[in-house]
């Protein structure tokens, strides 16, 4: 516990060392800044609030430094599908969610005109302007703890760059997916090709993947960016966030 609380005192005057430029040892939760919400969450650690988790993660070699997870949500292997979540919300199919539609969307109304959250158009809800999860909204941030995100638009860009990355569709223990490997080093990644849960149905597992970023599409705020991609091609395109789509978390160095 003294070094819990030595470690708080460091943070506390890490944040005012921190003001201006960005210290990755200040930041305790994981979201990319240092601000007041690190010492929030190292005082939630003392009271024992919230448990960090241990998961394994690969580093591709990537430019942006970027460290995949090796499995997705819910997954207890790199091959098993996991979790289905809309986009925003942090309990799954597998937390009780049957129905993926814009009835059942926690940020709505009822209809895709009916934005409670997440919106920079008029048209479809409340205006917010806000373009990325929140750490609240980021199933990967609350479902594994600090340090884990849902990737980015840009993350996504970078793992399916072939400048980059090779992409194989293979399969692993009888699930089909693609696997991903850095031409840096040769270390992969395998996205299972788990499908989509649209209404009450699961459609497209075994022939496509469905990847939620935490990036809002730029145009009808009704969409987010999510990874697709099937046997002959990965691509990084919107669609409706309401619909369950799987969830593969990332971190930083």
């Amino acid at each position: 516990m003294k070094r819990k609380l030595m470690t708080l005192l460091v943070i506390l005057v890490g944040l005012t060392a921190s003001a201006q430029t960005y210290d990755e040892r200040f930041d305790t939760n994981g979201d990319g800044k240092v601000s007041v919400a690190d010492v929030t969450y190292l005082v939630d650690y003392l009271l024992g609030k919230v448990t960090p988790t241990q998961h394994e993660y690969v580093d591709l070699g990537l430019p942006s430094g970027t460290l995949w997870a090796t499995m997705n949500i819910g997954a207890p292997k790199p091959e098993h599908c996991g979790d289905f979540f809309a986009w925003g919300e942090t309990s799954g199919y597998n937390g009780g969610k049957t129905t993926f539609n814009w009835t059942t969307y926690k940020y709505c109304m009822g209809t895709n005109k009916t934005l409670t959250k997440y919106c920079d158009n008029s048209e479809y809800g409340t205006v917010d302007h806000l373009t990325e999860l929140d750490l609240e909204d980021d199933a990967a941030y609350v479902n594994w703890g600090p340090g884990w995100r849902m990737p980015s638009k840009e993350q996504f860009n970078e793992l399916r760059n072939s400048e980059l990355t090779t992409a194989e569709w293979t399969t692993v223990n009888g699930v089909n997916g693609q696997k991903i490997t850095s031409k840096a080093n040769g270390n992969s990644i395998f996205l299972p090709a788990a499908g989509v849960r649209r209404g009450a149905s699961l459609s497209k597992e075994g022939s496509e993947g469905y990847y939620w970023s935490r990036t809002l599409e730029t145009g009808p705020p009704d969409y987010a960016r999510y990874l697709n991609f099937d046997s002959s091609d990965i691509y990084n395109i919107p669609n409706e966030r309401c619909f369950g789509r799987s969830v593969r978390p990332v971190r930083n160095k």
